[in-house]
């Protein structure tokens, strides 16, 4: 079933969640609404409950998947209208025919000669423009978008990127083969073959008509085809930085990668790591997955991770506290939170802050963390 996004109405934005139901169980659906950043019913005002069948399951699934795909849609739509981010197709060379994915960039991205802000989000179903999906159908915009930080960003003076690492490929209907048996194989009778095709047709409606409604997205073969230099978080990192970052006129930037993207991150520094080390000022990684050992980051590549990188975790202590770390890498604080998926959210003022300081230290002495003192340092395992 497709999702058009004429379901959406702006200023507030009404989401039918009957759109999403379809073909489905003889059982009303409430509207929500979109309203100030939140998903919320249109005549209650409560917080969106998202309604679930225990015995349908993959049903559940296929209706989450869609409102999640409003969802995605809005907030392209948001980086576009709301933040006036332009939209450019990569790879920039390529055919009218095949697979394209996309970023999002500011008028002054390429151009501006002082500062660039990427933006790199996680791994799984999020897309540019998201932290978490969770956070922007639970809780808000602001707190599962990425949106508050290009705003600030723009209003700083900053250009800004934001990358779309979780497009990697597209999926196409995977062509039908038709295997033609032959009549002259068989010894049945003619009349007797006649009914058993019945009986298997009739069966065969029965199971399709079982499996329109439990599952009304009804899933068709499909195949993967992916996109040239693309194909993975870490793939489409170095394409982003060979193609626009490394081309930009800034003389400072900086990034923000969430989760998997912290990953993706030391990756293009493992493969650029002279030119990273030239052009950018400082990386905020909140709750960051990366791992030195494991992806063999060298020494000099340590080294500058800890004079030039902070990893906000997710942690029970205050905004800011330093957070042991195992690791010989950069230095970890807490986010002042323990939820891994509002960690960017809750470390946003503390973000701005230190890439203000690492602006205006560039060039002079090492920078301290910006760590808060604290007599209980509490190791986490992300």
């Amino acid at each position: 079933m497709s999702i058009s996004l004429s379901s959406l109405i702006l200023l507030p934005i009404w989401i039918s969640m009957a759109q999403i139901q379809q073909g489905g169980p003889d059982e009303k659906e409430k509207t929500t609404a979109l309203k100030e950043g939140q998903l919320r019913h249109i005549k209650t005002g409560e917080p969106f409950v998202f309604n679930y069948r225990e015995d349908l399951h993959r049903w559940n699934q296929k209706r989450y998947e869609a409102l999640g795909e409003i969802i995605t849609k809005y907030v392209y739509e948001l980086l576009e209208k709301d933040c006036n981010l332009k939209k450019i197709s990569i790879p920039v060379d390529a055919t009218e025919s095949e697979p394209k994915s996309f970023i999002f960039m500011s008028e002054d991205a390429l151009t501006n000669p002082q500062k660039l802000m990427v933006l790199i989000h996680g791994s799984g179903v999020v897309r540019a423009g998201q932290w978490a999906r969770r956070l922007i159908i639970n809780e808000d915009l602001d707190s599962g978008t990425q949106i508050p930080f290009i705003k600030r960003a723009m209003d700083e003076g900053y250009g800004v990127i934001v990358l779309n690492p979780n497009e990697n490929y597209i999926e196409v209907e995977k062509p039908k083969i038709h295997v033609q048996s032959s009549s002259d194989s068989s010894d049945e009778p003619a009349e007797k073959r006649e009914r058993k095709d019945k009986v298997s047709k009739e069966t065969k409606k029965r199971r399709d008509f079982y499996e329109k409604y439990r599952n009304p997205q009804r899933e068709k073969e499909m195949m993967q085809l992916y996109i040239r230099e693309n194909g993975s978080p870490e793939e489409h990192a170095i394409y982003v930085w060979d193609h626009f970052i490394a081309q930009s006129a800034a003389e400072n930037v900086f990034f923000v990668a969430h989760s998997y993207g912290g990953l993706a991150f030391v990756e293009l520094m493992i493969q650029r790591e002279a030119d990273v080390k030239s052009k950018v000022t400082a990386v905020a990684l909140t709750d960051s997955v990366h791992n030195v050992w494991h992806q063999e980051a060298g020494k000099t590549i340590r080294e500058w991770m800890r004079e030039n990188c902070c990893n906000w975790v997710s942690s029970s202590e205050p905004l800011d506290t330093s957070v042991e770390s195992m690791l010989p890498d950069c230095p970890r604080v807490s986010a002042g939170t323990d939820r891994h998926e509002l960690t960017s959210w809750k470390s946003f003022p503390s973000i701005f802050k230190f890439f203000s300081e690492a602006s205006e230290a560039k060039g002079g002495s090492p920078r301290p963390a910006p760590t808060r003192r604290s007599h209980r340092l509490k190791h986490e395992e992300l």
